[in-house]
C-alpha cells in the first residue's frame, strides 16, 4: 500500500520578510523553517496553527516572469483554503489585525466562508466546514 500526502505548496512572494510578517503576524501561522541558501535565496516554510494539512514554502520571485505570477497563481480565483475550527473567532481576529475580506461571511451548504486577499493579491477562503 502506498501512502502519500501533499506536504508543501510553493507560494511566490515578492519578499520573504513581508510574507512572514503577514502570514505569521496577521494570520498567526508558525514559522517552521527559515534557512539561507545560495545568494539571497531562503528555504522558508510556514504552516497554520495546529499543523494539520500542507505547509507553504515561501518562494521569492527570482525574475520578471515569476514576479508577474505573484498574486495570480490561481488565475484570479480563490487558490488557497484555510480551514478553521472557529470561523467567528478567526474572522474577528484577522479583521482586527488588518486582514481585508472581500465579502461578508456567508453560509453555504458546505460551511461558513469568506474570501480575503493576502497583501500580494492571492485570494483565500477562510472556511469552517458544516458539521
Amino acid at each position: 500500500m502506498t501512502t502519500q500526502s501533499l506536504f508543501l505548496v510553493a507560494l511566490v512572494v515578492p519578499d520573504y520578510d513581508a510574507a512572514i510578517a503577514f502570514y505569521c503576524g496577521a494570520l498567526g501561522f508558525t514559522l517552521v523553517e527559515d534557512n539561507g541558501l545560495e545568494g539571497d535565496k531562503r528555504w522558508v516554510v510556514i504552516r497554520p496553527p495546529g499543523g494539520e494539512g500542507a505547509s507553504l514554502l515561501l518562494a521569492k520571485a527570482a525574475d520578471e516572469e515569476q514576479a508577474r505570477a505573484i498574486g495570480m497563481q490561481a488565475g484570479g480565483r480563490v487558490g488557497f483554503f484555510l480551514k478553521t475550527d472557529d470561523f467567528a473567532r478567526d474572522h474577528a481576529a484577522y479583521t482586527a489585525r488588518g486582514v481585508v475580506f472581500e465579502e461578508a461571511p456567508r453560509h453555504e451548504v458546505y460551511g461558513t466562508v469568506a474570501v480575503f486577499r493576502d497583501p500580494f493579491g492571492n485570494r483565500w477562503d477562510l472556511i469552517q466546514h458544516a458539521i
